[in-house]
């Protein structure tokens, strides 16, 4: 399947990025479990540069609906040409976090917290946890403060995308579990929180908020 979706982006930067991911990236396969093993809802994906998520799921057949909003319009557009093969399967939208749309059902949210400011990211959980629907999960993927060298690695990977124009803002505030798991349960979900590091060096974390039927 990695050649397959690779080979849906036409330059060849895109596809470095896409093999790469697919490569050493374990997120993919961790949200593909998830979907597989809870009710088919359709997906909100918030922060999805090129939709690479929403490609990934459907080549597993386990997407029943998706919408991805990022507010790089140039990875919009290349991930909308790419989706021209799967005859517009992914409903990619050029929007900001905080222009959420109408939505219920699971929500993914992949390396996009720390982008903004401390006082904006509960804000956005509270957000995210109300377009959760019964039965329904949010899934996040982000690097967590710790005093661990896999942090400090992570932090001199952002100066470096950064740099080379990949991201358009640098990092802001890396939050610790607890600034992420908080609003989450106070908005009524149950939260369970393992790493997810895989061939990389970089101290992610996957965060689980299911909220009950």
């Amino acid at each position: 399947m990695r050649a397959t979706l690779t080979a849906r982006f036409p330059h060849f930067n895109q596809r470095q990025y896409v093999r790469g991911k697919l490569a050493g990236d374990p997120v993919y396969a961790a949200v593909a479990r998830l979907l597989q093993e809870s009710s088919p809802f359709p997906l909100l994906d918030v922060g999805c540069g090129m939709g690479l998520l929403g490609h990934y799921l459907h080549g597993c057949g386990v997407l029943r609906g998706y919408v991805g909003i990022d507010h790089d319009e140039r990875k919009i557009a290349a991930g909308r040409q790419a989706a021209a093969s799967i005859e517009d399967a992914l409903d990619l939208r050029c929007a900001d976090v905080a222009d959420l749309p109408a939505f219920r059902g699971h929500v993914c949210l992949l390396d996009v917290l720390h982008y903004l400011p401390a006082d904006r990211q509960p804000v956005l959980l509270t957000q995210l946890a109300g377009h959760v629907a019964p039965g329904a999960q949010l899934m996040i993927r982000n690097v967590l403060r710790e005093k661990h060298w896999r942090f400090h690695a992570t932090v001199l990977e952002e100066h470096v995308l950064h740099a080379a124009g990949w991201m358009r803002v640098g990092a802001d505030h890396y939050p610790t579990a607890r600034e992420i798991t908080e609003p989450l349960e106070q908005a009524g979900l149950t939260t369970t929180l393992s790493p997810l590091w895989g061939r990389t060096p970089f101290n992610s974390y996957l965060i689980v908020a299911q909220r009950p039927r």
